[in-house]
């Protein structure tokens, strides 16, 4: 798999990142083993996690940490591989209890040494703020978590659902006050177009065609979650692909998909996931398949180069 330096900072980062949600839910085991040693065999070794994943089941709080920390020590992998996780998320109940004021130092510290304790590591690469809150200044939340980076815990920045307005704002105080910046941003960004049902997160942010021009013209990389829509262009009828994607303009762009696809050899699927990759700004998707052979079709996928006009034709027609 090729890895790509991730701008601004010194990190190689695999092509394609594994996203730890289900770890310890349906990624365990033996056949957990599998799945993460077939993605260090194809020279993966990005990985996505959260302290809050999990916790909608009775006792996961904490799982997807722990269970990855877990197998990087089995695997003895721990300088080989770039580990990602987040804090500061708001109160979601009944899933998640967070706190009133989540992007505080003192939540957001709290948030960092129960991770960092859950993973069983003394720092991690990239640290994600998982949600923003207007109410605090960027120059705040920047000082907060340079004070994690003077003290060794966390080594780069990342933002998840942020708006692109409130990165650049947080990226210009960093680079007026000669501290760290986001050196990335977490997106729900796929093919396929976002469908916001009553009920969802309203603080989950979907790119739009302003935010992807943003990205392109500032080169801020975007590590896309909900990468393959849940299956969508691989025909999945689950609840996740049809409520959360399913729509006309859905439609007419996995029906490009299917005929692009058959020109240049591959499945819709894993045009799905090269649209991502050949974007004009680095595009990491996450993927959070717990199916070997979904892994292997995903990391296929890599390999398929798609043109600028290809990538433009297959989200506008």
């Amino acid at each position: 798999m090729m890895t790509h330096n991730l701008p601004g900072t010194d990190l190689q980062v695999s092509a394609l990142c594994y996203g730890a949600v289900p770890f310890g839910m349906t990624v365990t085991g033996a056949e957990g083993d599998r799945l993460f040693n077939a993605f260090l065999e194809a020279g993966g070794n990005f990985f996505d996690t959260a302290h809050c994943y999990c916790c909608w089941l009775e006792g996961g709080d904490g799982m997807s940490e722990r269970t990855l920390g877990e197998m990087v020590r089995r695997f003895g992998v721990r300088d080989r591989v770039v580990i990602a996780t987040k804090g500061g998320h708001p109160n979601i109940p009944p899933a998640y209890v967070g706190r009133e004021h989540y992007l505080s130092p003192e939540v957001v510290g709290r948030d960092l040494d129960g991770s960092l304790q859950r993973l069983g590591m003394d720092f991690v690469e990239l640290y994600y703020l998982h949600r923003d809150d207007a109410r605090v200044p960027v120059g705040e939340i920047i000082d907060m978590l340079n004070a994690e980076i003077a003290r060794g815990k966390i080594r780069y920045l990342g933002c998840s659902n942020w708006p692109v307005a409130r990165i650049a704002a947080a990226n210009a105080y960093a680079a007026e006050h000669g501290l760290q910046g986001f050196a990335a941003s977490q997106p729900q960004f796929s093919l396929a177009k976002f469908n916001p049902e009553p009920g969802e997160d309203p603080t989950m942010r979907s790119l739009t065609d302003a935010d992807i021009a943003w990205h392109t013209a500032t080169g801020l990389p975007a590590i896309a979650y909900s990468s393959t829509a849940c299956g969508y262009f691989a025909g999945s009828t689950g609840a996740g692909a049809i409520g959360q994607f399913d729509n006309p303009i859905s439609q007419a762009r996995r029906e490009r998909a299917r005929q692009l696809a058959a020109e240049i050899g591959c499945t819709p699927h894993q045009l799905a996931i090269a649209y991502l990759t050949n974007q004009p700004f680095l595009t990491i998707p996450i993927l959070g398949t717990a199916k070997l052979e979904h892994l292997n079709e995903a990391m296929a996928a890599t390999q398929f180069r798609l043109t600028a006009e290809q990538v433009r034709w297959l989200r506008e027609g």
